[in-house]
């Protein structure tokens, strides 16, 4: 036998995980926590059984729809995936799935979670929820991604959506208390996903994406990063002053808040990948620590 037979070629996914992983389950995992925290805060107390039902549907149709845009944005930047290394492995990028095949998938999800929402939550969910989903699949992925430096700040809003989503889907209206959280999450798109730019901007280039460190350089992107983590501090602790949480939130508020401006004034100082790196997955911690100091705080 020569030693060629013997060069194992690289096993290709099953087709379902295929389809599964267009749908970006991390980050869509994150966008149904944040709405599930919208979910919570609108109901004084503890959920009843009728809302705990309402909650699981909107939670699925929310799913639905979020993997569906997830989706449709694979689809459109099949080519951009594969010349990046971080995406190349996606299905659409290598050619796996056609395109017809991803943009039938990302129809069938949207269409199921609209029809959940719509039958078993309420039309405002259902139209807030397909909002969002043009907000990032078209307005974002289709014409600002390939524009702009400034996409992820103005495509930020339609991620910054969700505790809205959740808070019409058992209210079935709009305070000012989702719209707090929605402030948070928006002024922290930027910094988090500035801080992945820094250390993926080759990357970028070679996509031909006008992302900040590409267009602006490393220097201003750090700073840009230093002052939104900044405005985000401030951002986070309205829910206190707006007496929609406790002392539990602002100490976690405060906690998690400086820690990220230390991250930003270490990496405005000197720049490492390394120290981005960890800019990066400690942005994830911050937000999801901060929406479940919200929750207990609810409870508490």
């Amino acid at each position: 036998m020569s030693s060629t037979s013997t060069l194992a070629l690289p096993a290709r996914n099953p087709r379902w995980r295929q389809f599964y992983q267009l749908t970006k389950p991390r980050v869509v995992q994150l966008i149904v926590f944040c709405a599930l925290i919208g979910m919570a805060l609108a109901v004084p107390g503890l959920p009843d059984g009728g809302q705990l039902l309402t909650m699981v549907a909107a939670v699925a149709g929310i799913w639905l729809v979020a993997g569906a845009a997830a989706a449709f944005n694979c689809l459109v930047e099949d080519h951009i995936d594969a010349r990046m290394k971080r995406t190349a492995w996606r299905a659409t990028a290598k050619g796996e799935l056609s395109r017809g095949q991803a943009l039938l998938f990302s129809a069938l999800l949207c269409a199921a979670g609209m029809t959940l929402l719509a039958v078993f939550v309420n039309t405002l969910t259902m139209w807030l929820t397909f909002a969002t989903f043009v907000g990032y699949a078209v307005i974002y992925t289709v014409v600002l991604k390939p524009m702009t430096p400034q996409n992820i700040v103005i495509g930020g809003a339609s991620g910054a959506m969700p505790p809205v989503l959740g808070w019409a889907a058992l209210r079935g209206d709009l305070g000012p208390e989702p719209w707090l959280l929605c402030l948070i999450i928006f002024l922290w798109t930027p910094p988090h996903f500035w801080a992945l730019a820094l250390y993926r901007s080759e990357d970028y280039a070679r996509a031909g994406l006008p992302m900040l460190p590409v267009t602006h350089g490393n220097d201003y992107t750090r700073l840009q990063i230093l002052l939104y983590t900044w405005v985000l501090l401030a951002a986070t602790l309205l829910p206190f002053l707006y007496g929609m949480s406790g002392w539990f939130y602002l100490v976690a508020a405060l906690a998690l808040g400086l820690g990220f401006c230390g991250y930003a004034i270490q990496l405005w100082r000197e720049y490492s990948e390394a120290l981005a790196r960890k800019t990066f997955w400690f942005s994830i911690w911050h937000l999801s620590l901060l929406f479940a100091a919200l929750l207990i705080d609810h409870y508490l």
